[in-house]
């Protein structure tokens, strides 16, 4: 070793041998402690639905006016109207051809998307609790 790094380390030793070790204040624990969970607490986030129930309920509320409207309003029905409409809807469909595979498939796989979006939300919910 040179001289000069034995100089640096003799001056290392001398100065750690005068130093004092400091010590924490008594409730040091507890101060950390509550920092941390104040950090945790501000992480948290609370759940907020993507649709609130006020719309849900408004929601709600213009379909069973909707439901009470059209069954209230008698048989003053125009049946031309509807004749109209569904003339009009089967011309834009009559030239598209659907295989049954295709037309079973339309029809089950949105049940089986609900079905699956209980189980989903469960395991997702067990799987990252707290």
């Amino acid at each position: 070793m040179k001289e000069s790094d034995k100089n640096i380390e003799n001056l290392i030793d001398k100065m750690m041998a005068e130093s004092n070790l400091e010590a924490p204040s008594i409730d040091f624990t507890s101060r950390i402690m509550a920092q941390i969970l104040a950090a945790e607490k501000s992480k948290i986030k609370v759940y907020k639905p993507l649709i609130s129930i006020q719309t849900w309920s408004l929601i709600i509320g213009i379909l069973i006016v909707l439901f009470f409207c059209a069954f209230m309003s008698g048989g003053e029905y125009d049946m031309r109207i509807n004749k109209f409409y569904t003339e009009k809807v089967s011309d834009l469909f009559s030239e598209i051809d659907i295989s049954k595979n295709i037309l079973y498939a339309i029809l089950i796989v949105p049940f089986m998307v609900l079905i699956q979006i209980p189980f989903l939300k469960k395991y997702y919910n067990n799987r990252y609790q707290l």
